[in-house]
């Protein structure tokens, strides 16, 4: 039976600006790195069958860094992307609200539906879970679809925040 460790990639300097980032490929900032090598760290222990990680820099990296340390290469599966959020990708959700009065909560512009994210993020676990039927497997994507994930497999999240692994028995 595997197990998934599934991560939210390490801050960004839009993280911090509360910036919509999707499809927008935004380096680590030097706090995400930091958190990326604390995460290195914590999963010190796991023995890591296999390391998986969007092509989005900022989850790429936050993969090689836990990687190298198990002597790992990242596969990049690039439908562990987060949503692409279309016009609304670099905007605040004050800015968002200035430039679409009639945006609202879980309407994400002229991007990709929650949905659509779902059934890619789904695609991208099953396959990974067929590649390897036991041992762990880190998985690191974004906050879209790893809600979709966690909803999926019944695990309760709230906030999900940068570098907190959830454990996933499969």
């Amino acid at each position: 039976m595997p197990t998934l460790l599934l991560v939210r990639h390490g801050q960004t300097q839009w993280n911090l600006e509360r910036r919509v980032q999707g499809h927008t490929d935004i380096p680590l900032g030097e706090a995400g790195v930091a958190q990326a090598r604390a995460l290195a760290e914590e999963l010190a222990s796991e023995t890591l069958v296999a390391v998986y990680a969007s092509d989005l820099a900022r989850a790429r990296s936050t993969a090689e860094i836990v990687a190298q340390r198990h002597g790992l290469v990242v596969e990049i599966d690039p439908r562990l992307r987060e949503k692409n959020f279309g016009s609304w990708e670099g905007l605040t959700d004050l800015e968002i609200a200035e430039r679409f009065p009639d945006a609202r909560r879980g309407h994400w512009g002229d991007g990709e539906t929650t949905e659509e994210v779902s059934e890619r993020a789904l695609a991208a676990v099953a396959g990974i879970v067929a590649l390897h039927p036991a041992g762990s497997v880190l998985v690191v994507s974004h906050g879209g679809p790893l809600r979709a994930l966690l909803d999926h497999f019944g695990i309760e999240h709230g906030a999900i925040r940068n570098c907190v692994a959830f454990r996933v028995e499969v």
